[in-house]
């Protein structure tokens, strides 16, 4: 994840010298998280994810994940392709529903309630969108053709219910969740395989949203609980057993455990004050967990 908030108050982040830097540490993917307005002043993903663009050459992007229907249908496939146009089609199209902060739906002007029936609609449009063509929406809007790009990006779907599951079997290449155990994965992973197969869809992939402090134990809880409840105003005790924190050694053997449950993809979330720092110590947790070492950047 890119430094795109301020939870502790300690000002505004590079994030284009974060994306080079994460692109040499040998990640896969940089990452932004989407909100209008949140508890803590955040930059708009897009933005943030045309910055990386611009200092990268290899690193996937990431929506992680994008409020769609915020967003007028037209504009989003705009900002969507023209940002595969840029990159070189290397979009994670990350998206959900959101809905923890209703004061960013009134601003938008979409009503709070709409917001799932809204982001099924535009999804199910969204790869003829994203193709160039002009496409009927289903609130009557026609959307003119937009940039040529290499179409629709690999799609995940955020969230923790059931309509998110149901949403990610019906349209997604993965399923992102957040604060889940093993258990709580492995029941997911089986029921993405039903709904799935019932669509006549291959299961999607499993994705996690892990917060992580690589450190000193006592000195890495703290931090991380400074960092999570500024982030999201709950008490860190409450999902602290979802969290990695610790040594490099304890956060792999932590991720380790949760891959054997059936996580494909992790998405980190340094929760830090120093992130540059906690880049490289994601780094030997990613040699931990790869042998070979993370790939070689271009």
């Amino acid at each position: 994840m890119l430094p795109i908030s301020d939870p502790v108050g300690n000002g505004t982040a590079d994030i284009a010298a974060a994306a080079r830097h994460l692109e040499a540490v040998g990640v896969d993917a940089v990452w932004a998280g989407d909100h209008l307005a949140f508890h803590t002043p955040i930059v708009e993903s897009s933005i943030v994810l045309a910055t990386a663009a611009a200092v990268t050459t290899r690193v996937r992007l990431g929506f992680g994940v994008l409020l769609l229907a915020l967003r007028p249908p037209a504009w989003a496939a705009k900002q969507i392709s023209s940002l595969q146009v840029i990159s070189g089609d290397r979009v994670v199209l990350g998206i959900g529903v959101g809905g923890e902060n209703p004061a960013e739906w009134a601003a938008a002007g979409v009503p709070l309630h709409r917001r799932g029936a809204r982001t099924d609609a535009v999804l199910s449009v969204l790869p003829e969108l994203l193709s160039g063509a002009p496409v009927q929406i289903p609130d009557g809007e026609l959307v003119p053709a937009l940039l040529p790009c290499g179409g629709m990006p690999p799609l995940w779907v955020g969230g923790r219910s059931d309509d998110a599951v149901r949403r990610a079997a019906r349209f997604g290449d993965g399923w992102l969740g957040m604060w889940a155990d093993e258990g709580r994965l492995a029941r997911t992973a089986e029921r993405l395989g039903r709904l799935a197969e019932e669509a006549g869809r291959a299961r999607p992939r499993t994705g996690l949203v892990v917060f992580v402090h690589i450190g000193d134990e006592h000195e890495s809880r703290a931090e991380a609980e400074s960092f999570v409840s500024g982030q999201y105003r709950i008490p860190y005790e409450k999902v602290e057993r979802y969290a990695a924190t610790g040594s490099v050694d304890k956060v792999a053997e932590r991720l380790a455990g949760l891959a054997a449950s059936g996580v494909d993809e992790f998405l980190l979330f340094p929760a830090a004050v120093d992130h540059r720092r906690q880049y490289d110590l994601i780094g030997e947790v990613m040699h931990r967990l790869r042998p070979g070492g993370p790939p070689t950047p271009d």
